[in-house]
């Protein structure tokens, strides 16, 4: 099929490429040969009058002119299989369909048991891939390379829709023999001890920090980790304090020598959201996985 004189087989192409920046990844990946997608670069750089991808060193980098087609080819790839492969009908009970998520490890230590048990009960043949949070979610969602988001409702894309799931709220956890478990924790106390604080690795802070950073504070930082449940193992035997996701803090309270405490900082409570593609909205299945989901977050 040609749109402007364009075989639109080699948008499909295109897309590989710029996603592997290899000619031999790109061929694995659409099950081409390798001349063939070698062609098929030939072919776009005549159609579009320009190299798109050039070789530096071992690499092959966008041009400009490349990089300003990805997201546009991207999104016309996901437009199109999302209208053919949506089903008229979803079966759950027959279903081997595969979901992929996006979640951090305190949706995988809070949300995802129940929900995966849920989900087996209903529908013990679909699959569920859950990946690790990038560094920009949004374009995993844009690209296809997720079905959902499970992220803070701050970090939501604007441009997509979005659907809040529950709260969570914070507070602190210290080594229950530290000095600064006996007396009341003060907000000086607070802000004067060192502090264990989660850097996700997602471009930007953890929630609680940038919740921190916007009532005008700033925290004495001793550690820092990328694991939201690490920093409840990591305050035993010192002075340091973490602020915790309660629900994490309750699960790591029943096996570390550690005691919670109210933050003395007016934090509000973090909204979990579920996000998908606008093009997914009538997906049928898809539809059904967030009512799992929407149900699940109320039993939590």
């Amino acid at each position: 099929m040609r749109f402007n004189k364009l075989d639109l087989n080699l948008l499909v192409a295109l897309d590989a490429l710029l996603t592997e920046r290899s000619i031999s990844r790109a061929a694995e990946k659409i099950h081409l040969s390798q001349s063939a997608m070698s062609n098929a670069l030939s072919r776009l750089r005549e159609y579009f009058g320009d190299e798109l991808l050039v070789q530096i060193g071992r690499k092959m980098e966008p041009t400009p002119r490349a990089e300003g087609l990805a997201d546009a080819v991207r999104d016309v790839l996901v437009r199109v299989e999302a209208t053919i492969s949506t089903q008229p009908e979803f079966s759950p009970e027959t279903s081997t369909r595969l979901f992929r998520l996006l979640v951090s490890d305190y949706t995988l230590a809070t949300l995802m048991p129940p929900f995966l048990a849920s989900v087996y009960e209903r529908a013990p043949g679909i699959r569920i891939d859950l990946r690790p949070q990038v560094a920009d979610p949004r374009r995993a969602l844009e690209r296809a390379d997720a079905d959902l988001l499970i992220i803070p409702k701050d970090y939501c894309s604007p441009e997509h829709p979005a659907e809040f799931l529950f709260e969570e709220d914070f507070c602190c956890v210290i080594w229950a023999e530290s000095s600064l478990a006996t007396g009341d924790l003060t907000r000086e106390r607070y802000l004067e001890a060192g502090h264990v604080v989660v850097v996700p690795g997602q471009g930007q802070p953890a929630i609680e920090d940038w919740i921190i950073q916007r009532l005008g504070v700033s925290r004495n930082v001793g550690v820092t980790t990328f694991n939201f449940a690490a920093p409840a193992q990591l305050v035993v035997g010192t002075d340091r304090i973490a602020t915790m996701h309660r629900r994490l803090a309750v699960q790591a309270a029943r096996l570390e020598a550690i005691v919670l405490r109210e933050v003395p900082l007016p934090m509000p409570p973090m909204q979990q959201s579920m996000q998908w593609h606008t093009h997914r909205t009538t997906d049928l299945g898809l539809a059904w996985l967030r009512a799992v989901l929407r149900e699940t977050s109320l039993t939590l």
